[in-house]
């Protein structure tokens, strides 16, 4: 392998891969350690909304900027600063001696990713030239992120059961600094400016509206949807994204190149990308709450629970890349979609005490779902522009998963807070209890107290208040499922109408095209490469 320059090849694969592995990594064990850190921290959903959300919010709005500014001045200099800011991130996560400390931390860690992530990818193309080996070197690096989400949730549990939460942070530090050295030694640099620019008022506007809508979607709950700081931010969201539209479809050289939306294909399937991430990233972040928080597992044995999904994703991803290859993305991507759909429907029968003997198998069919779309939709977006755009194709479809991501945790959030507290109340009406008692209760649990349960009179068992407040959790749940599984039928139907309309080229199932996207672990949160070539 790599007969020309091999040693300086091995060691920049074996760079970027580690690199990748300690970002990719960091998705999944992140979310394992969620009911632990609630529990330190007293947090409620909001604030653990916040600690995926700030990450993601700034990883989605920067991801494009930062492949555009490793192109203009240089790939291994931006690569190299996305590392610094990422390990520094992890380094202040881990310190973190408060939840906003901790939320500040993430959202460093997703600035350094929007840096990282795409000269990971660019890095690679430029060193090897040579179209055979530039394949066998994306392979393992598509194969690398699938080794993350496969080990993130059980690597997770181990750190998180036996040196708690601020391990699974702690851990980027010595990988970053070793990453840093090698990379600095081996990693050529190499840039390519012509054409760009940086798209400035693109790239705030984007922030701000990305962040107003977000903002009111996670704390409406707390202000009240009808207060004028919540209808303030929305308005500002709205208006916001109004203007960015307009300013990508006049600017010379947009961070987000709206003709390629034209195309029917590329619409859909960008589009399908948003909704897959909404659904998923939203339900795995309730479910692990549900394991641990209500079934009463680990940490560890919650991320052993996973293993269906993820392994799922891994085994069925490149497959549907070869049927793609064959028939086309419309069909795998329509039947991904519909499989996804019925798999958050049959989880709408979960109970408090439902056994994982009856939820593997709904897992393993949402593994099956999600991996089914991925491969296809980077087939069915890339055949809709020229070779030479392919990259800012697959990074533009990566924002809108990232988005999709954002919009998930926020706006699904907000269902199950809402629909919880809804539900408690309800539930609490039915005991002896003075109002000012039932109010206490559902403020406390809505917040992520544990001393909801306990804080009743003594006159009332504080097993059937927690019953009840595990029951209403499940309640508003069920209510995100349905409304996820809404999302991806409407995925479905766009595949099944618009997918294979308007292509330019066949939907090769290349290795470039491939590992851009349809690495298993985008599923989860995506990663993005800017325009590499």
């Amino acid at each position: 392998m790599f007969a020309v320059d091999r040693r300086i090849k091995l060691t920049t694969l074996f760079t970027m891969c580690f690199a990748l592995f300690m970002a990719m990594l960091d998705n999944t064990v992140v979310n394992v350690a969620l009911p632990t850190i609630q529990r330190d921290f007293g947090s409620g959903v909001s604030g653990l909304q916040w600690i995926i959300s700030a990450y993601t919010l700034f990883f989605a709005s920067l991801m494009l900027t930062g492949g555009t500014l490793g192109d203009l001045y240089g790939r291994k200099r931006w690569f190299l600063t996305g590392l610094v800011v990422f390990t520094s991130g992890s380094l202040l996560c881990g310190l973190a001696p408060s939840l906003h400390w901790l939320v500040v931390g993430r959202a460093v860690q997703g600035v350094g990713a929007a840096a990282l992530l795409p000269g990971t990818l660019s890095i690679l193309i430029t060193t090897f030239p040579d179209p055979r080996e530039r394949a066998q070197a994306i392979g393992l690096w598509a194969g690398v992120s699938g080794l993350a989400l496969a080990a993130g949730p059980v690597i997770g549990g181990l750190l998180v059961d036996t040196l708690g939460w601020q391990s699974v942070f702690f851990v980027n530090v010595p990988i970053g600094i070793l990453a840093l050295v090698v990379a600095l030694r081996t990693v050529r640099e190499s840039s390519n400016p012509e054409g760009r620019t940086l798209d400035l008022p693109g790239q705030l506007l984007a922030i701000v509206s990305l962040g107003s809508l977000v903002y009111a979607l996670i704390e409406a709950n707390n202000y009240g949807w009808t207060s004028p700081l919540i209808l303030s931010l929305f308005a500002i969201g709205v208006v916001t994204q109004a203007a960015f539209l307009w300013v990508e479809a006049h600017s010379p050289s947009p961070m987000l190149p709206l003709r390629f939306f034209r195309n029917p294909t590329f619409a859909a399937g960008s589009t399908v990308a948003g909704l897959i991430s909404f659904g998923m990233f939203g339900i795995f972040f309730f479910l692990t709450l549900y394991w641990q928080n209500i079934q009463g597992y680990s940490a560890l044995q919650m991320g052993l629970r996973v293993l269906p999904l993820t392994g799922a994703i891994i085994v069925t991803a490149p497959l549907a890349g070869q049927v793609a290859g064959r028939i086309g993305s419309r069909w795998p991507m329509t039947f991904g979609m519909a499989l996804g759909a019925a798999g958050m429907l049959l989880l709408e029968r979960t109970t408090p005490t439902t056994p994982y003997s009856a939820l593997w198998w709904n897992m393993l069919i949402l593994g099956v779902g999600m991996g089914s779309v991925m491969a296809p939709m980077t087939a069915a977006v890339t055949s809709t522009v020229p070779r030479q755009r392919a990259g800012m194709a697959s990074g533009t479809t990566n924002a809108t998963r990232e988005v999709g991501g954002v919009f998930g945790i926020a706006l699904l959030g907000a269902i199950v807070t809402h629909w919880f507290s809804r539900d408690l109340a309800g539930s609490l009406a039915r005991f002896p209890l003075p109002e000012a008692a039932r109010s206490r209760i559902v403020a406390l649990a809505s917040h992520g107290g544990g001393t909801a349960a306990g804080s009743a009179p003594s006159s009332i068992d504080p097993a059937l208040v927690h019953r009840a407040i595990d029951t209403s959790f499940v309640y508003g749940i069920h209510v995100a499922l349905g409304v996820s599984a809404t999302a991806l039928l409407c995925g479905a139907v766009l595949s099944a109408v618009f997918v294979g309309r308007g292509t330019v080229a066949h939907e090769e199932t290349t290795a470039t095209a491939l590992a851009a996207e349809a690495q298993p672990v985008a599923a989860i949160r995506g990663s993005g490469e800017g325009e590499a070539a």
